[in-house]
């Protein structure tokens, strides 16, 4: 999408984003010239003055609004595109808004629900329990004395957000065409990430799937609790689900931490999490302080699921096994694995790529096992596998995000905590209750159902080929690579040596030619010995000129 395709009221916030990029862009980012041929005007009041923090770059993308919010923590997964300052300033950016009069809320859930509060509530608090950008929380009582919370989509908040997909498209589309920087870093692919990512968040029907999903994954953690959905009273803009009451880790003292034994509980969460990422292949992806509440009982809930990941069983293994390898210390083996998960870029760089690896997993084990940093690790990886041109997959730089933010929830709860050490331990359980999730039911059928269908073929089948034998009616395909390719160099061999084995014959018999006496001489030698050696010397010339020449 370009610049012409975007309506008049795209345009404030289109120079508005430009001007972002271009002064915290990387100096290579974008010729400033010809962005100014593109507006039209000149850009120095958006650009002027020196570079700003990263706080500050993560002050004007919550001025630009929720879309631009969400863009920020996506971008604080991407430790391949900025530094440690910007990945943690906008990891901390607050979602928090002014909550939206309750008039328009009460509009908006009767207009889902089909029905007025009174009639689908006993109960329903006016008073917001949390605004965010996008929706914002109600607790309420159902008719039956369930106690929920119903979080609903703020009036107007998908047009908004679907202008500014439309700018954030036209600038990468710009930035793209004309930095070598933003192509090499697909900054195109990276907003239609971004646009599927952030649809799927619009839509609360998903993420009531999310939390049914992750509660019946997590039932072996008795100290885990995620809140389960009420199908009947959740639609696209309105999801209701149970009322977690709770504290944020991070207002907890470490008194109350001592009395429901927050070490176990680190320790749980962190097995959970494994668990989830290298057995079920669905993961929590944003469980940062504000996601995880602790109730007073002593367990821990998992809110918020608009941000989940996937990961396939091939990517698990080689995931568990890039774990096993940085765990243990083997940088060879972490950077072999980590090539396995990525795509090579037509430059990369390999040897490269590998030393830094290896650099990188041995510093980490020369760390003190109180400071190491799973996640972080995992985040250089990616940043070094972006510099040396090995694109690796977003599940894997979200799993990074993930993980770096268990470390910090992690020695909250628990400051002696060992991220090694724990990983270590449940490796092992993961790795078994795979094997066990690869025996199920279903799975066990299915390899039944095929090992039928082999049986029943195979009598015919190799009836046929037997068949084929006995009568010499087998015939053995063999495709070469480039075949044509492949003949034509073998006949160029053949013809060389035929002509190198002629033109030897000819040195030969002229140098026999030399002994016998005739009365035809050239320069005094025997006249047919001297033609043999010409006709001799010329064909080495014609086939030294053709290697040359011809061939590479």
């Amino acid at each position: 999408m370009g610049l012409s395709l975007l309506q008049p009221r795209h345009l404030s916030r289109y120079k508005d984003l430009l001007g972002l990029v271009l002064k915290y862009g990387r100096s290579d980012l974008l010729k400033r010239a010809r962005v100014e041929d593109i507006l039209g005007e000149e850009l120095d009041e958006a650009t002027s003055g020196d570079v700003a923090s990263a706080e500050d770059f993560a002050h004007h993308l919550e001025r630009l609004g929720p879309t631009f919010i969400k863009l920020g923590q996506l971008l604080s997964t991407r430790a391949d595109l900025l530094p440690d300052p910007y990945l943690q300033a906008l990891a901390r950016l607050q979602d928090d808004l002014p909550p939206v009069p309750f008039a328009e809320i009460e509009a908006v859930v009767r207009a889902e629900l089909g029905v007025r509060l009174s009639k689908a509530f006993l109960e329903f608090d006016h008073t917001p329990v949390a605004a965010a950008s996008l929706a914002q929380v109600h607790r309420a009582v159902l008719r039956d004395g369930r106690v929920v919370a119903v979080k609903v989509q703020r009036p107007g908040v998908r047009l908004q957000v679907a202008d500014d997909l439309e700018v954030l498209e036209a600038v990468a589309d710009i930035i793209e065409r004309y930095s070598e920087s933003a192509a090499r870093y697909d900054v195109r692919l990276l907003v239609e990430e971004f646009r599927k990512s952030l649809l799927r968040e619009l839509d609360y029907r998903i993420e009531a799937e999310n939390l049914t999903v992750l509660g019946a994954n997590l039932t072996r953690f008795p100290r885990l609790v995620v809140p389960q959905p009420v199908s009947d009273y959740t639609t696209s803009r309105v999801l209701t689900m149970d009322y977690v009451t709770g504290t944020k880790i991070t207002d907890l003292s470490p008194i109350v931490l001592l009395e429901f034994d927050a070490a176990d509980l680190a320790d749980v969460l962190f097995e959970a999490y494994l668990h989830q990422v290298l057995a079920d292949g669905f993961f929590h992806a944003d469980p940062h302080p504000g996601n995880l509440l602790v109730t007073g009982d002593g367990h821990l809930a998992l809110i918020d699921l608009g941000m989940v990941a996937r990961i396939t069983p091939r990517m698990q293994d080689q995931l568990l096994q890039l774990l096993l390898a940085v765990s243990e210390g083997r940088g060879d083996e972490a950077a072999d694995y980590a090539i396995r998960l990525g795509e090579p870029r037509p430059d990369f760089r390999r040897e490269d790529f590998s030393r830094r690896v290896r650099d990188l997993v041995a510093d980490y084990q020369e760390v003190s096992l109180r400071d190491l940093q799973v996640g972080r690790l995992v985040m250089q990886v990616t940043r070094v596998a972006a510099e040396n041109g090995l694109r690796l997959p977003v599940e894997l730089m979200m799993l990074g995000k993930t993980f770096l933010n268990l470390d910090e929830i992690a020695r909250r709860l628990d400051p002696e905590f060992n991220p090694q050490s724990a990983l270590r331990g449940h490796l092992s359980a993961v790795m078994q209750r795979r094997v066990v999730n690869a025996l199920s039911p279903a799975t066990i059928f299915g390899a039944l159902i095929e090992t039928k269908d082999l049986a029943e073929r195979l009598p015919g089948r190799l009836n046929r080929i037997l068949d084929r034998i006995a009568d010499s009616d087998m015939h053995v395909k063999i495709e070469g690579i480039d075949q044509p390719k492949l003949i034509a160099g073998m006949q160029k061999i053949a013809n060389r040596i035929t002509v190198g084995l002629l033109l030897a014959a000819l040195i030969i018999g002229a140098a026999m030619l030399m002994q016998v006496e005739t009365s035809f001489r050239i320069l005094g030698y025997p006249g047919f010995a001297i033609l043999f050696f010409f006709l001799a010397t010329c064909g080495a010339v014609a086939l030294i000129l053709t290697v040359f020449l011809d061939d590479e």
